[in-house]
């Protein structure tokens, strides 16, 4: 299952460059992650400061 960004996320990008697949990206008012490409690592949930990325 796909790791999904949720409101609390402040923009801050430092997802992004965690992303061994480069699924993350800058969306209009928050990041996003797409989830046909995501391959569930959760390698952006841990360096994520406000605990926006969660699985499912």
């Amino acid at each position: 299952m796909a790791y999904s960004i949720n409101e609390n996320c402040v923009s801050c990008g430092a997802c992004e460059p965690e992303c061994p697949v480069d699924c993350i990206s800058a969306a209009a008012d928050k990041y996003a992650i797409d989830p046909n490409t995501c391959i569930d690592c959760g390698a952006c949930a841990g360096v994520c400061p406000t605990d926006a990325i969660a699985a499912g």
